[in-house]
């Protein structure tokens, strides 16, 4: 997934790999994925289509002003959101965006992001829809998972999909923009899925499949007596090695 090719392209196999049913990650039309084109544009998965098989006709360019002015909106109904979400298609004749697609726009204008992976890993899920969730979010199990997922992860509380979702995710974002000083690299959302973002593809899949692997884990230690997470030292320290730092970079993280 190199970034110097079309964005269409890398958007495509991003999309095929965490739509790969292997992985469990997302069925039929689960989740979405998206890429920022320029300062007024972004493509994002078609609703109704599925990340897995995910085709050039599957995703939609839509301007994101439109798309972020809702945040700040007040109350729209659901026609007026129908209305704005085909309105803001570059192409009249382009399928309808994703639900999701407001914060994705709202996303993609953070420094730094340029992809943005939402899916519904089944592992995930059982401890979002669990009285753990934040338990999970906050605490990491091992070094791998801070290299990749960050030294915690925003939880956002159930809300409806769509707008409110939305802006509860603008909210959670800047919430702990302001506390850690740093960007999350996992929004973990309870009752309902994960979303990773970064600059780069291999970052946001990476992420994904790391917060798989951690919630495996998880479940496993919690049916042991645990889990037992890192201290708070043992965290920063795996966070500001800087042979961790190289293999980021080496690896496109």
């Amino acid at each position: 997934m190199s970034q110097s090719t079309e964005p269409l392209t890398v958007l495509l196999a991003l999309s095929h790999e965490l739509g790969a049913e292997a992985r469990a990650l997302a069925i039929l039309g689960e989740g979405n994925t998206s890429v920022w084109l320029d300062d007024e544009t972004f493509l994002v998965k078609a609703s109704g289509s599925s990340l897995g098989t995910l085709a050039p006709t599957d995703v939609v360019e839509c301007r994101a002003a439109p798309l972020r002015a809702m945040l700040d909106g007040g109350g729209l109904d659901d026609a007026r959101i129908e209305e704005i979400l085909f309105g803001c298609r570059v192409d009249p004749a382009a399928r309808k965006p994703s639900v999701e697609a407001v914060f994705h726009a709202d996303l993609l204008s953070l420094p730094g992001v340029r992809f943005v992976g939402h899916a519904h890993p089944v592992s995930v899920n059982a401890v979002l829809c669990s009285p753990r969730a934040r338990e999970f979010a906050q605490g990491r199990l091992f070094p791998d998972e801070i290299v990749c997922c960050g030294q915690s992860s925003v939880l956002v509380p159930y809300v409806d999909p769509g707008l409110r979702l939305a802006r509860a995710i603008r909210d959670g974002v800047a919430e702990f923009r302001e506390s850690v000083g740093t960007l999350p690299r996992v929004i973990l959302l309870a009752n309902h899925g994960v979303i990773t973002l970064r600059t780069s593809p291999q970052a946001v899949l990476a992420a994904m499949l790391m917060v798989d692997k951690a919630a495996r884990i998880f479940a496993g230690a919690a049916a042991l007596g645990g889990p037992t997470f890192l201290t708070d030292a043992d965290v920063h320290r795996i966070a500001n090695r800087l042979d961790e730092h190289h293999r980021q970079r080496a690896l496109n993280l």
